[in-house]
């Protein structure tokens, strides 16, 4: 499903995701070798890192690796289209900040860069490698993508909802105006342009709880150099 355009119905919708599949030239990824090696798959029945409650649409990430309490960001909140297409309007991009935080993500054991099969033209899809093992494929709607950057810098991810609540309260992102609807993951969540290195490091945590989350792993953001 398209979370910037409003198709007029599902088939719609399901013949875009046919004709917008990936069509670069194959998909950037970690060292498929490390991702065996680094990945420690966490059993839910068992972990309580990976507790969940997916009967009423929530879950939880609470491993070691998660920031406890994020910090309320400073200054106001960002501003956005507030609809869709969902995008941030008056902030410009900090190229060097932009692109160290991409090289970090797609570091990430197991994450690979593609073509967004979601967002605009331009956005790059956090694509989770066919070998990595879901322990919530539930929370994904378009294969394996979790998560986007758009051409910006801003991001889309399908967090925790209790987390992606709290991205929201302390001004570092917003919800995707969509997600009340019954077809839609109630934790999408715009993480705002970073501008700073402390921005980036913030960022990283994020897709590192959503990866966690989905993947079902203990992942350290201090390990992903």
């Amino acid at each position: 499903m398209n979370i910037w355009q409003s198709p007029p119905g599902h088939v719609a919708i399901a013949a875009l995701l046919l004709l917008s599949g990936c069509t670069d030239d194959g998909p950037q990824t970690a060292d498929s070798s490390a991702v065996a090696s680094t990945i420690v798959q966490t059993n839910p029945a068992t972990e309580a890192t990976t507790a969940s409650s997916l009967d009423d649409g929530d879950s939880e990430s609470s491993g070691s690796n998660r920031l406890a309490v994020l910090p309320t960001r400073e200054g106001p909140r960002k501003e956005t289209t507030g609809s869709v297409p969902h995008i941030q309007v008056g902030t410009e991009p900090v190229p060097a900040v932009d692109a160290e935080l991409r090289r970090r993500v797609f570091l990430i054991p197991g994450i690979e860069e593609r073509e967004s099969q979601i967002s605009l033209p331009g956005a790059r899809s956090l694509w989770l490698a066919e070998e990595l093992e879901l322990a919530r494929p539930e929370v994904l709607q378009v294969g394996r993508e979790f998560g986007h950057f758009h051409p910006d810098g801003s991001l889309h991810l399908w967090m925790p909802v209790d987390r992606a609540q709290e991205v929201e309260a302390t001004k570092w992102g917003e919800l995707h105006p969509w997600v009340d609807r019954d077809d839609y993951w109630d934790g999408i969540v715009m993480i705002y342009i970073p501008e700073t290195a402390d921005d980036a490091d913030i960022a990283l945590q994020l897709v590192v709880d959503t990866y966690n989350n989905i993947v079902g792993t203990n992942l350290d953001p201090a390990s992903v150099e």
